[in-house]
């Protein structure tokens, strides 16, 4: 059985998509860009997105009552891999051992301009 996740605390889905799944003691969020849930704008800058991004994906796993610690997987996607060294500074304030898996790639184009999104896989 799987519940949706959904809080006004992170951008609303802009498709046919929920912001987050629960099914057992695995949650799933959909990817997160760094849009800020009360202006509905993107901040300038790698840094500032991906400290956007990030706090999206943890409202989404408050509504499971999880948090950080319980994320065992991240994918990153980036506009731009020059941008990575940039991300992964504001990545690692996130996290601490014992860190998650992570992948992250490079992409064409992001939702509404964004330089990141991030994905995380949790379990609570």
């Amino acid at each position: 059985m799987k519940t949706v996740l959904s809080t006004s605390d992170a951008p609303a889905a802009i498709g046919p998509y929920s912001q987050g799944i629960r099914a057992g003691n695995l949650i799933i969020t959909s990817g997160q860009i760094p849009v800020d849930p009360k202006t509905g704008l993107v901040p300038d800058g790698i840094e500032a997105q991906t400290r956007q991004a990030m706090q999206n994906v943890l409202a989404v796993l408050a509504e499971a009552g999880a948090t950080a610690d319980n994320i065992i997987k991240t994918t990153v996607f980036l506009r731009d891999m020059n941008d990575f060294a940039a991300m992964n500074g504001v990545y690692a304030t996130f996290f601490s051992e014992p860190y998650p898996a992570r992948s992250a790639v490079a992409v064409k184009d992001l939702p509404k301009g964004a330089l990141v999104e991030v994905e995380v896989l949790a379990v609570k």
